[in-house]
């Protein structure tokens, strides 16, 4: 790790509320979520068929995943809360992780990788109109069956997501999707590549059908690549190599400290 990178860590943690603790954040995370997948299971009647509205509800669900990456958390909208999620997002996330050091060392340092605990109850209530809309067209099943895939998907997010910053070991290095996501979002970490590509945070497959990834390979390749920068596409892997562990990582963007949002 950079000096930069150094200081600025160091700065970052030193804001933290001294209140927050980590293991708390993420237990309120995954309790709420899976309580709610618990509740909608318990609730519905024989589901059969149904099920099978997990497939477009999770293809919906990755690409918007790719467009709030792409299109919120690294394009400032100046809008109150779309302006908080690009500072927290590009102007914090981006600066306190590079390519150079993606992990993380202490329980309190989560802070800067899982999402307030709020963002569970914002996207639950998105989707809680067009539960309420399927279970009047379809049945209630239908429903509960969209609000299952919505909080469960969320929760993969936050799985992945932290798996890509913590320190090597054998389960990330060996799991299927997830060694993939840790090379697919490290290379988002570099400051050459950052803004254009690799914003899936779960299964890079929007980030292929959009041609945003890094990668020339085929679907079953992006999900099952691994660790490998064998495929990199060439006109890409000149300019990961130039700026690799580059500790600017917000690229032409302000470079001062931000406090934690």
């Amino acid at each position: 790790m950079g000096a930069r990178q150094a200081r600025y860590r160091e700065e970052y943690v030193s804001q933290i509320h001294p209140l927050y603790n980590g293991p708390l954040h993420i237990g309120v995370i995954y309790l709420v979520g899976i309580a709610v997948i618990a509740w909608c299971v318990g609730r519905m009647q024989n589901a059969s068929w149904e099920w099978l509205l997990v497939v477009p509800v999770f293809a919906f669900s990755n690409l918007f995943e790719w467009w709030i990456h792409k299109y919120v958390m690294h394009r400032l909208v100046d809008v109150w809360a779309l302006r908080a999620i690009y500072d927290r997002h590009t102007r914090q996330h981006h600066q306190y992780f590079t390519d150079n050091e993606m992990t993380v060392g202490t329980a309190r340092e989560w802070r800067i990788i899982f999402f307030p605990w709020r963002a569970l109850f914002t996207f639950m209530a998105l989707g809680t109109p067009f539960a309420l809309a399927l279970g009047w067209l379809i049945n209630p099943n239908a429903g509960y069956i969209l609000m299952v895939t919505i909080v469960g998907q969320y929760l993969i997010y936050e799985t992945f997501h932290y798996c890509c910053h913590v320190h090597d070991n054998w389960f990330v290095r060996y799991t299927p999707f997830i060694n993939t996501i840790r090379r697919h979002h490290t290379v988002h970490h570099n400051k050459g590549v950052m803004m254009q590509v690799n914003m899936n945070l779960t299964f890079p497959i929007a980030d292929w059908i959009m041609g945003t990834s890094d990668l020339n390979r085929g679907l079953a390749g992006h999900l099952f690549n691994g660790y490998s920068m064998k495929h990199v596409k060439p006109e890409l892997r000149a300019k990961i190599e130039k700026h690799l562990g580059d500790e600017d990582a917000v690229d032409q963007q302000e470079t001062a400290v931000a406090r934690p949002a």
